[in-house]
């Protein structure tokens, strides 16, 4: 496992054909910066497991265990909660491998209604600013497919590749929780409540980064780099990134100020054709 640094890791393919062997797995994708091609030479790398049904746990902690030449504990389905459904810490060589477990048939229901406009965004630990269910389709989509021997995945990623036109409406639509999200904070401000203002000012910067992604067809999967992504797109406002981390910083009556002017001048982008 001594070529895990390498930018198209032979390592980590073994490592994707053993775990497809694992009954229930149906597939495994590389994930994350490393798949997008945005990596640093420190990122890890990240496993997307697919199953369905019945999954061997045991079996991948045998595996998860072998890799590291050591005891590793597995999170069965559900262990991590309710979104990402669990999976494992490996350090294979010095390198960190993270497994994430998908259910390949929920991915496929959140699919049907991203195609029809519809998401949900769920509490799940890891993600302050709650679990967008379109992520689902937006990691198959920006995946590389390590291992799919009865071709699952890849079909599903070929039709994922096209973001569905009724979730591109629904997520720009989704845009006024933000300015309702400002209008709260504008009442806490006053009164120091940094805490609420804080959640609120975050919450309105995220829904802003999803729904500017899916203005231009791009999936947004977590909030970690959503902001510099965002203002990276075309047509964003001007310092879109630099005014929601000062007023995040601020906290006060003018930072809510700054914020429901970012909000608006987003809400103006979104409204284009």
């Amino acid at each position: 496992m001594n070529d895990m640094c390498a930018p198209s890791s032979p390592a980590v393919a073994g490592m994707a054909a053993r775990l497809a062997l694992v009954p229930g797995v149906r597939a495994v994708a590389l994930g994350g910066s490393r798949a997008r091609g945005t990596h640093r030479p420190d990122s890890d790398w990240d496993l997307g497991i697919y199953y369905r049904g019945g999954l061997d746990v045991a079996g991948l902690t045998a595996l998860a265990s072998a890799f590291q030449g050591g005891p590793v504990e597995v999170a069965g389905p559900g262990g991590w909660g309710p979104w990402v459904d669990g999976g494992a810490w490996l350090t294979v060589d010095g390198v960190a491998v993270d497994w994430i477990l998908r259910d390949l048939d929920r991915v496929e229901s959140v699919w049907s209604d991203c195609r029809n406009g519809r998401f949900e965004v769920g509490v799940q630990p890891g993600h302050p600013l709650g679990f967008w269910s379109p992520c689902y389709a937006g990691e198959v989509a920006l995946g590389r497919v390590l291992a799919d021997p009865s071709q699952e995945l890849t079909g599903l990623q070929k039709e994922m590749r096209r973001y569905p036109e009724p979730l591109r409406r629904s997520l720009a639509e989704a845009a006024w929780e933000a300015e309702f999200s400002v209008a709260a904070a504008r009442k806490s401000a006053p009164a120091g409540d940094t805490l609420h203002v804080a959640l609120c000012l975050s919450r309105a910067f995220g829904i802003l980064a999803q729904s500017l992604h899916a203005h231009h067809r791009t999936w947004c999967l977590n909030e970690k780099g959503a902001l510099a992504a965002a203002a990276a797109l075309p047509s964003t406002p001007a310092d879109f990134a630099e005014r929601a981390a000062a007023a995040l910083r601020g906290l006060d009556t003018a930072a809510v100020e700054t914020a429901a002017d970012v909000v608006r001048e987003v809400r103006a982008v979104l409204e284009r054709p």
